[in-house]
């Protein structure tokens, strides 16, 4: 009797797990977005140091819905993004122990990045990435910086974009929120 309750409980998470799966967006990423992760794939190992000095690994993630956006000041599509991602994502989410949102300023000295950070009037905690390492660790070398890449509590990517795309930005939203909320449960 116990194998059988052992196989039926094992049953129904793996279900549990297709089922959350098959709820996210089936996303084809094109080529020309330039990720050198993919969907379904865990999180690369990553440690990175907040303007505040604080540094977060991808350990320190785990368990959490996690985004992380790539941005650098000098990029007209991140200052575009960035108020959308402080109204419609920071201020919802910010104080949910289980979510995460990092931007990441590719190859920017702290002082430039806190300065960008003070002019967007953004928030959210924001990465430093000198030599870009961090980025290039998720997209391929001379590929354009705006990006977000939304990981699982699993610390599988879930969601990845490019530019700033208002239908792709609103499902983003729905995905962060529909992790968020099943994180709850």
């Amino acid at each position: 009797m116990k194998k059988i309750l052992s196989l039926f409980f094992l049953l129904l998470a793996v279900l549990s797990g297709i089922a959350q799966i098959s709820e996210l967006p089936q996303q084809k990423i094109p080529a020309d977005y330039g990720y050198i992760v993919e969907i379904g794939q865990q999180m690369p190992d990553i440690t990175m140091e907040l303007t505040n000095g604080k540094k977060v690994s991808t350990a320190d993630l785990k368990g959490k819905v996690v985004m992380l956006q790539f941005t650098a000041s000098w990029c007209s599509v991140c200052r575009k993004e960035m108020p959308h991602i402080e109204k419609e994502i920071w201020h919802k989410h910010k104080n949910n122990k289980d979510f995460a949102l990092i931007g990441i300023d590719m190859d920017e000295p702290l002082e430039k990045v806190k300065a960008f950070q003070e002019t967007m009037q953004t928030t959210y905690p924001l990465a430093l990435d000198p030599g870009a390492e961090i980025f290039y660790t998720f997209a391929a070398k001379g590929a354009g910086v705006t990006r977000n890449v939304i990981i699982d509590k699993t610390g599988k990517i879930v969601y990845l974009t490019r530019l700033f795309k208002e239908d792709e930005f609103r499902e983003m939203v729905e995905v962060i929120d529909f992790l968020v909320e099943k994180q709850q449960q």
